[in-house]
């Protein structure tokens, strides 16, 4: 796709980035075809191809107005084209140069404005937890949209860290929300790890990924809370003040995973931090991705301990599992969780149809963008319906309870249900 920069972009990194991305199209629509919203919509602006027309005219100087910034609004970021696109555009990088320009040049209405400052700023905030627990006080008498959004309160294993010590350490980052919705994923991480040998730490000063605020198009406070983790990270990384090396930085939210994995994208240009975030990202996994090494760990804890109803009909434990986006399509990692769990006696049976669609969380759109993000939710609950199984499982926080709030089964996260295993199979 050829593209003439405006002089206000020509030359400079945004600019100079972007053009590479455009260049790389060849508007052959493949993406449109695996895009939520367009399927949706129907609408070609809606889609991936339609999207990157909207910011190459931005980008050639054409007036920018409230509608190119609705339409890039409603993009999820799943990255599902990128997945499908035969040309490898990195549309994801160009969507978020897109919006940081259209967000300079186009004054949202003072309610928008509002809520993505409560979200950005609420939501990174450490009051967010005390303000769940009033929210939990008073979650029978809210709406039931809002309700819905107000997991109860954990019980007491969410709390339950394990206390041994080993030489191999891993580095976990807690979250920004995770640890006041749903805290057992971290400590269920933590048990599952010291399990397999392996003890998890955590720096204290470590804070959101940063991909809230560079969601919510606040580029520079994004970079801020990267950095900041940086330095809360970089002692337990070289090992100063005399504690051991982590061998890698274990992310159990995908939506965080593919973020931290982005630092050293994120800040190349930051001459103070650039080496550091190349090194973070780098050592940044999945928790998915250290399966390989716990599965011969944990097979002999969990050898034969099957439920009576399972020995006797011979079949491993079924569950329906929702792979995230920011997992299947940011981190194009595929398949892992299923074959991986399988080797310890789980059945993962992803949906019949559309397990490669977004489910409509997506970070903050579920809030900003209720009615699609309630449409595709309902579409990826009717997929996996078709999946077996007494419980949902992802590896991603937003989708969880994004997908729970209407559900009628329960969903975990699949270190969840692999912790509740091993605690009955060793009597914990």
């Amino acid at each position: 796709m050829q593209t003439h920069l405006a002089p206000e972009f020509a030359g400079t990194p945004d600019g100079e980035a972007a053009e590479a991305i455009l260049r790389s199209c060849v508007h052959c629509g493949f993406c449109t075809a695996t895009c939520p919203t367009y399927q949706l919509l129907g609408d070609e602006l809606d889609g991936p191809r339609g999207r990157i027309y909207l910011m190459k005219q931005v980008l050639e100087g054409a007036p920018v107005t409230a509608a190119t910034q609705t339409h890039l609004d409603r993009c999820l970021t799943c990255r599902n084209c990128e997945t499908t696109c035969p040309s490898g555009v990195q549309y994801g990088n160009l969507v978020d140069i897109g919006r940081r320009i259209v967000e300079q040049k186009v004054e949202r209405p003072a309610g928008q404005r509002a809520l993505r400052w409560l979200l950005k700023e609420g939501l990174t905030s450490p009051a967010f937890g005390p303000a769940l627990a009033v929210g939990r006080l008073v979650r029978p008498l809210l709406p039931a949209a809002l309700k819905a959004k107000v997991p109860p309160r954990a019980g007491p294993q969410a709390h339950r860290w394990p206390t041994r010590q080993h030489p191999r350490k891993v580095l976990m980052l807690m979250g920004c929300v995770q640890p006041g919705l749903m805290p057992n994923i971290n400590s269920a991480t933590a048990r599952v790890l010291d399990a397999a040998g392996i003890q998890t730490v955590v720096a204290d000063e470590a804070g959101c990924c940063g991909a809230i605020r560079s969601h919510l198009n606040d580029h520079e406070g994004g970079l801020n809370d990267m950095r900041r983790n940086i330095d809360a990270w970089w002692p337990l990384v070289e090992g100063l003040g005399g504690d051991s090396k982590v061998e890698a930085v274990v992310m159990n939210a995908s939506g965080c995973g593919v973020t931290v994995k982005a630092y050293g994208h994120a800040l190349a240009g930051d001459a103070d931090y650039a080496d550091k975030a190349a090194r973070i990202s780098a050592l940044t996994r999945d928790l998915s991705e250290l399966l390989p090494d716990l599965v011969p760990r944990l097979q002999p804890l969990l050898q034969g301990r099957l439920t009576r109803e399972q020995q006797a009909a011979g079949k491993p434990v079924p569950l329906a599992y929702h792979p995230p986006c920011t997992l299947q399509h940011g981190q194009q990692l595929r398949g892992g969780v299923e074959t991986h769990l399988a080797a310890l006696g789980f059945d993962l049976r992803t949906a019949p149809v559309d397990s490669h669609l977004c489910c409509g969380s997506a970070g903050t759109y579920a809030i900003l963008q209720p009615e699609l993000s309630g449409q595709l939710r309902e579409r990826k609950l009717k997929a996996l319906a078709g999946a077996p199984g007494d419980t949902i499982v992802s590896g991603n926080i937003g989708c969880i309870q994004h997908l729970g709030a209407t559900s009628a089964r329960p969903v975990r996260h699949w270190v969840e249900v692999l912790d509740d295993a091993l605690s009955a199979a060793i009597g914990q």
